[in-house]
């Protein structure tokens, strides 16, 4: 309605991914799948069975301790979240700061990407526990109609729209070989692209600054090592690579609207908007 276009294209980072897909398969159980045309997964975790190393913070235990607080209206702070996070990259992101501010007195330089990693949010209890009960201990998504949302049985095979699938191989957060394993659960013509460095870093990497490398191979096979092995490396960025995929699935390219809004929906503040003004404690 807002933009104008009967069909969009869709993307998810991260989470958004992951809740990306969750909703593109509630469209697909409603036969409404057909407003997308084409999505896109950033550093997305849709099978749950490798974590990484953000596995040791998810037990049984650590949900039972805390799920009655959770489920009852409570909150995870996102400043917990960020702690959690940096302890999985201790050097750079604990002790880097521990020595050369507090034990040396120097300023820590602006760094715009870590100054977005800490920009974290808060996260309503019950939407936390499902999460983690769901997906990561039980790792119920990639299973079709082990879940169901919004009334409709999820089923991510049912999701047949061409997607783009991106993972970093340093990702520290989002494993890539557990994001490759996306290209096995999808029902549509799957492209899986690997680019250097980290969940972060390795998606914001404009391409004029001509940085990093990215590997692709259009073959896609069980084996996410062996896929690597015959893949094509490219220096710099990814995002041209996405970019002509997009246009070959994107349909016709439109004028950007004017006003931001519509005529039922009217913008609620000028950009950024308030909520990103709100400090998360």
């Amino acid at each position: 309605e807002i933009s104008g276009s009967r069909v969009i294209n869709a993307l998810g980072f991260c989470v958004g991914g992951t809740l990306l897909a969750c909703a593109l398969a509630v469209l697909a159980a409603a036969r409404r799948e057909a407003v997308v045309a084409s999505a896109t997964l950033l550093t997305t975790m849709l099978d749950f069975a490798d974590p990484g190393d953000i596995g040791v913070y998810v037990s049984r235990e650590y949900l039972a301790a805390r799920e009655a607080v959770l489920l009852s209206g409570g909150r995870v702070h996102g400043s917990e979240l960020t702690s959690a996070f940096a302890s999985l990259r201790p050097n750079e992101l604990v002790w880097n700061y521990v020595v050369g501010n507090y034990l040396k007195g120097r300023t820590p330089p602006a760094f715009d990407l870590l100054y977005w990693n800490g920009d974290s949010t808060n996260l309503p209890g019950p939407m936390y526990a499902s999460y983690l009960r769901d997906m990561y201990l039980d790792n119920r998504l990639r299973e079709p109609g082990a879940l169901t949302m919004c009334g409709e049985a999820v089923d991510l095979s049912r999701i047949t729209m061409p997607t783009y699938v991106y993972a970093s191989q340093d990702d520290h957060i989002v494993p890539w070989r557990s994001a490759y394993r996306t290209t096995e659960l999808l029902g549509g013509d799957v492209a899986f692209v690997l680019g250097a460095s980290g969940h972060i870093a390795g998606v914001v990497n404009p391409p004029q600054k001509k940085r990093r490398s990215y590997w692709t191979n259009e073959t896609l096979t069980s084996d996410p090592d062996e896929w690597l092995s015959r893949a094509e490396t490219h220096p710099g960025s990814w995002w041209p690579h996405w970019a002509a995929w997009l246009a070959g699935h994107a349909g016709t390219r439109r004028l950007s609207p004017r006003q931001l809004g519509s005529a039922r929906r009217r913008p609620l503040a000028p950009a950024p908007g308030t909520y990103v003004r709100e400090q998360v404690s």
